[in-house]
């Protein structure tokens, strides 16, 4: 009974971390908001996260592919590690990328594009 308590509170401390943002930084629903304009920056060209964005394209792919069932059914315990694995590196990934991604955001709403002009008055 203890331990069911003990479990209990530690999701309810996790959901609000998550829910209201670990240490300042943005809450789970202002990320999970960015991921398409995340996407949609990185397909114009306008966002680095190309790379990053296929790696986790590719995790996500790998562990809802029935194709992975297999290991799982044949090492039982050993097979699931694996998805854990992705599992935890996609997480991580996806809370680092999306803080970068929204930091580059308000950056970029004091940015003016145009052209750079010199002290010479040249265009570089």
């Amino acid at each position: 009974m203890v331990s069911k308590l003990r479990r209990t509170a530690a999701f309810a401390a996790l959901g609000r971390a998550l829910l209201a943002g670990v240490r300042g930084g943005p809450s789970l629903g202002r990320r999970l908001a960015a991921l398409p304009r995340m996407v949609l920056a990185t397909l114009r060209g306008q966002y680095d996260g190309g790379a990053r964005l296929a790696l986790m394209a590719a995790a996500l792919v790998y562990v809802l592919s029935p194709v992975d069932l297999v290991p799982e059914t044949l090492l039982l315990a050993l097979g699931l590690v694996d998805d854990a694995v992705v599992i935890t590196w996609l997480a991580g990934a996806l809370l680092s990328e999306t803080e970068r991604f929204l930091h580059w955001e308000r950056g970029r709403a004091r940015v003016i594009d145009g052209w750079v002009v010199g002290s010479a008055g040249r265009r570089r």
